[in-house]
C-alpha cells in the first residue's frame, strides 16, 4: 500500500520532491514521505492527504501550547511548509478571533476546535476511522521528529486529542 502511495513521486520521472504552491524552500523528501504515509493509511490521494495533514498541523499550531508547538516546528521546520501548501486550513470563513474563540471556548467543553477539525476532514471525504488513522500518522511522525515530551505536552493540552493519536 505504501509503495502505491509513493508511486506519485516516481511518476514525475525524477527523485526531487516538488514543493506545492506556497511551500517554502524547506520542503523536502521527508515531507513527501509523511504525505505518502498518510495517503497510504487513509487510502487517499496524495493531494487530499497533503490537505488533511495541513489541516491537522494548522489545528496543532492554533490549539496547542505555544512553547510545545514552537519546539515541534523548530525540530521539523518543514511542517510549516505543509500548512502553507494547502489553499485552505481549518476555520475557513471565520476571522482569526472567532476561530480562536471557538477552538478555545468550545475546547474547554470537550469539542470545539477538535470537532471543527473533524468536520473539515470529513468535508474532504474522510470517515472517522480514516481521521483517526491520519491523526496517528501525523503524530507518529511528529513524535519521531520532536520526541515524546513535546508531543505529550501538545496532546495533554487539547481536550479529546489523545483519542485520535
Amino acid at each position: 500500500m505504501l509503495a502505491s502511495a509513493l508511486d506519485f513521486v516516481a511518476l514525475r520521472g525524477d527523485t526531487r520532491p516538488l514543493a506545492p504552491a506556497g511551500a517554502t524552500s524547506q520542503w523536502g523528501a521527508q515531507m513527501e514521505t509523511l504525505i505518502a504515509r498518510v495517503a497510504a493509511a487513509a487510502h487517499a490521494t496524495p493531494d487530499t492527504a497533503r490537505h488533511a495533514v495541513a489541516l491537522v498541523l494548522d489545528f496543532i499550531a492554533r490549539e496547542g501550547p505555544e512553547e510545545a508547538v514552537d519546539a515541534l516546528f523548530a525540530k521539523s521546520p518543514s511542517l510549516k511548509a505543509i500548512i502553507a501548501s494547502a489553499s485552505k486550513t481549518g476555520g475557513e470563513g471565520m476571522g482569526p478571533t472567532v476561530r480562536g474563540l471557538m477552538g478555545a471556548g468550545a475546547g474547554a467543553m470537550g469539542g470545539g476546535g477538535l470537532m471543527a477539525l473533524g468536520a473539515d476532514l470529513m468535508s474532504l471525504g474522510f470517515d472517522m476511522n480514516q481521521i483517526q488513522l491520519i491523526g496517528k500518522e501525523v503524530f507518529q511522525y511528529a513524535r519521531e521528529e520532536a520526541g515524546d515530551q513535546v508531543i505529550g505536552e501538545i496532546a495533554a493540552a487539547i481536550p479529546g486529542l489523545a483519542h485520535y493519536i
